[in-house]
């Protein structure tokens, strides 16, 4: 009797490891099927983001320039800077324009390698960068030649503040829309 005692309780225990092997590989096989249906999800709504962006730059047949709020809150103007596709983050609290190193190169704008100079103070201390001088700028209609700029040290962003956005006789904003007329 001792023995099919044993006996019983080795085969119980192996048949509750088999169903908790079962249970976990049939939770595993959920979890993927459930990650794979997630995934799905997600690339059908990047295809149609992508198809479909938010923030793009319309003229209107009046002249007037719409941007649509961005999902980050921002309103994006899709630029030309010396004849490049720049895309910029429009900054009604800025003064100048000021451009992202990459943004710059891309423009042809030349820049020093260590850009040791102080062009402002920020939230961190002392900004670094260069003062140049963009060419050309275009925005839909409003063009403007030889505008003071700053190429910022660090940051991967560039900014359309003030000097330009005052070749527009107005900037309003209604809702998700900013109108430049």
């Amino acid at each position: 009797m001792g023995r099919t005692f044993i006996f019983a309780i080795l085969a119980f225990g192996f048949f509750t490891s088999l169903l908790t092997r079962c249970a976990s590989h049939t939770q595993a096989r959920s979890n993927d099927r459930e990650f794979s249906q997630q995934t799905q999800v997600v690339r059908v709504a990047n295809s149609w983001s992508d198809a479909h962006p938010r923030g793009t730059t319309t003229t209107t047949s009046d002249g007037s320039v719409e941007l649509q709020r961005e999902n980050d809150g921002h309103f994006y103007a899709d630029v030309q800077i010396n004849g490049s596709n720049i895309r910029a983050l429009v900054d009604t609290g800025a003064t100048e324009i000021a451009l992202s190193r990459a943004d710059a190169s891309s423009a042809g704008i030349a820049t020093s390698i260590g850009m040791p100079e102080v062009i402002g103070e920020g939230a961190d201390g002392a900004v670094h960068g260069e003062v140049v001088t963009i060419d050309r700028i275009s925005l839909g209609p409003k063009t403007a030649e030889g505008m003071p700029a700053v190429v910022l040290n660090q940051g991967g962003e560039t900014l359309l503040g003030q000097s330009f956005l005052s070749k527009f006789d107005s900037v309003e904003i209604h809702g998700d829309t900013m109108v430049l007329k």
